[in-house]
């Protein structure tokens, strides 16, 4: 019976064909210079990262099949520790699909709200979510659609505020589905619009500051990640290369103008960090850039979501050196970080806080936290959201909700911080 059940209202996803043969490995490097030796692997093996390694923590990488021997020999001849992630990614991604539709099936007959934490959500779903708060809380919420994506989708994001912006209050920013693959992201940011103006227990977080949240940064290829590729990353758009009908999209987080290009980055379009053709040539870069542009003057924090990895991670990306906010980076890293680790589940690494290329030795250029640092937001972040608790390429969902309840923690902790530091620029 429960089978028929999953089989009648079964979700449509994507079929995961181009995966057929790859495998995925955890690979656990031990030094800093074996940190850099996988870095420096990740073009000529065309690796794919899904968490990056950190050191004496692992990470999970994927690798097509005509490079599967190299990497193992290139593994072994490091004395690096690895195992088996997924022996077959298509059969791993096909597992995945039928314990989301299995545990979504309980959820639903369980529960009737229509919009909840115990199932990752379609693009129509989040975004009728947002058109009902906003017109529910016209007081406080005003939704803003400032532009169509590349296929035509709207892009949309709230600005939560109780005067409308009007006093000059500290500006917070956060955003999620940079990269389309990264589905526990989106809910983050919802949750924290829940927190904001549905169950508000912390009324000092909308008195004291501004809030900009946008949920899904990049809605092509979240909706081709559920549609046809799973693993998809970048965005859709097909005219930033002569292949670019062939090789679509471009890496958001390689897009922005900041050291663009220099480092970290792929000139071959199929690259899942090819940067563009130059930098902000995505409508989705644009519009995160109009908000820094209009607030910047204010924002005081600008935390951009990802996963996996359980980091708060700050500039510069590029290189490696500090900025001359370092000091106040990690203080408020470690705050946030400290938050969530009084809310986590116990198999949740604790979160690493530290300078991105030197926490996974990683260099990499164009990314939305070093832009917006270097016009003057002297918090930003990237966030890795934790990744353990399933075997497979997307969080359980029954981690759903612990994991945005904690974030939301570490969000509050921050916002507070960063107030009584910036509060008065």
């Amino acid at each position: 019976m429960k089978l028929l059940l999953v089989l009648l209202f079964a979700t449509v996803y994507a079929k995961h064909e181009e995966y057929s043969g790859w495998k995925s490995f955890y690979i656990k490097p031990s030094s800093h210079d074996q940190l850099k030796d996988l870095g420096n692997l990740i073009s000529k093996l065309e690796l794919d990262f899904y968490i990056h390694p950190s050191l004496d923590r692992e990470g999970v990488v994927l690798v097509k099949p005509q490079y599967q021997d190299d990497f193992v020999k290139f593994v072994n001849e490091e004395n690096m520790k690895y195992w088996i992630h997924a022996d077959d990614v298509k059969i791993q991604l096909d597992k995945d699909d039928l314990m989301m539709e299995s545990f979504q099936q309980e959820a639903r007959f369980s529960k009737s709200s229509s919009f909840n934490y115990d199932k990752y959500h379609t693009l129509d779903v989040i975004y009728e979510y947002l058109d009902s708060v906003a017109q529910k809380h016209s007081d406080t919420v005003k939704l803003v659609t400032p532009a169509t994506s590349y296929e035509g989708r709207t892009l949309k994001y709230l600005k939560i505020s109780k005067d409308n912006f009007q006093s000059g209050k500290p500006v917070i920013f956060i955003d999620g589905a940079t990269h389309a693959r990264e589905w526990i992201t989106i809910p983050t940011v919802t949750y924290a619009i829940h927190k904001l103006v549905e169950n508000v227990t912390e009324p000092d977080l909308l008195d004291k500051f501004d809030w900009i949240l946008y949920p899904v940064v990049n809605p092509d290829g979240y909706e081709h990640t559920h549609v046809k590729e799973r693993m998809w990353r970048k965005t859709r758009s097909t005219d930033q290369h002569v292949a670019g009908k062939i090789c679509r999209g471009v890496d958001i987080n390689r897009n922005f103008d900041f050291e663009w290009n220099t480092v970290g980055t792929e000139s071959h379009p199929c690259s899942d960090i090819f940067p563009g053709r130059k930098p902000f040539s995505e409508v989705e870069t644009r519009v995160v850039r109009s908000i820094f542009n209009e607030h910047h003057q204010n924002m005081i924090l600008y935390l951009s979501v990802h996963s996996f990895g359980s980091m708060f991670l700050y500039p510069w990306s590029n290189n490696g050196s500090l900025s001359d906010r370092g000091l106040q980076l990690h203080m408020v890293g470690i705050r946030m970080a400290d938050a969530i680790h009084e809310l986590s589940l116990k198999h949740f690494p604790r979160y690493r806080v530290g300078n991105t290329a030197l926490v996974i030795d990683y260099f990499s250029s164009g990314s939305s936290s070093d832009y917006a640092h270097s016009i003057g937001v002297p918090l930003s972040y990237t966030v890795e959201l934790p990744g353990r608790g399933s075997k497979g390429f997307v969080l359980h969902p029954r981690y759903i909700k612990p994991v945005v309840t904690e974030t939301w923690a570490g969000f509050a902790a921050g916002a507070r911080m960063a107030g009584q530091l910036f509060g008065s620029r």
